[in-house]
């Protein structure tokens, strides 16, 4: 079984568009059949994120921890003790491509590092801003991103590396870390696609939607 992890905490005007997008990765052809489950972890929800997920044939787990290192801690323990050998991370602001998860299986590694593509732009991201995102940003095979709405890894190698830690952000730099430390294969790859949100009102500090808030403040 394959599972896919999406952490959400009051995402209800992303989830819809979300929970489409990864059922349709989940129907792929190429995966001939093989079981997918989509697990939302509900992190400390008070919108309509609960309710929404309830109307898609997919998994929730509810906790209240404000944290997504540990909402992505626990919901990987789930899918693990529910036999996944692969989980594939996204976020809740964001929209696997149809391929995803045959992108990521294909590469033949123990785990993979995808990178996003940025859309629907908020006014507040000018030209200029916009300018040094895609200047800085290497959208290709051997890049060096670690996004948690793009990553995906071996059950095996999950565990050797400790899985996790409970962090309120960067879990997945340190997942990632841990996995390099433990000697697993990693693709650095731009073929498993996914597109994500440019919102300022980002639900990790120190995550991607701070990165762009920074990069928008700089002269």
């Amino acid at each position: 079984m394959i599972g896919i992890l999406i952490p959400a905490h009051n995402e209800e005007d992303w989830l819809d568009d979300c929970l489409c997008a990864a059922l349709r990765a989940g129907d792929h052809p190429l995966l001939a059949g093989e079981p997918v489950e989509i697990l939302v972890v509900l992190d400390s929800c008070t919108d309509r994120s609960a309710h929404i997920v309830s109307q898609y044939p997919v998994l929730a787990l509810s906790i209240d921890a404000r944290n997504v290192g540990q909402a992505r801690a626990l919901g990987a323990q789930q899918l693990l003790e529910r036999g996944a050998r692969w989980i594939s991370c996204s976020d809740a602001d964001s929209r696997v491509a149809e391929d995803w998860l045959v992108a990521q299986l294909g590469l033949g590694m123990d785990a993979v590092c995808g990178t996003v593509t940025v859309e629907r732009w908020h006014e507040s991201f000018d030209e200029a801003t916009q300018i040094r995102y895609h200047r800085d940003y290497q959208a290709c095979e051997g890049h060096r991103h670690i996004h948690g709405a793009n990553l995906g890894v071996s059950a095996q190698a999950y565990v050797r590396a400790g899985g996790f830690e409970p962090l309120p952000c960067d879990e997945d730099v340190q997942l990632v870390r841990q996995l390099e430390r433990c000697g697993a294969s990693i693709a650095w790859s731009h073929r498993p696609q996914v597109i994500t949100s440019a919102r300022l009102d980002s639900r990790a500090r120190g995550g991607f939607g701070d990165y762009l808030r920074h990069l928008a403040q700089t002269e």
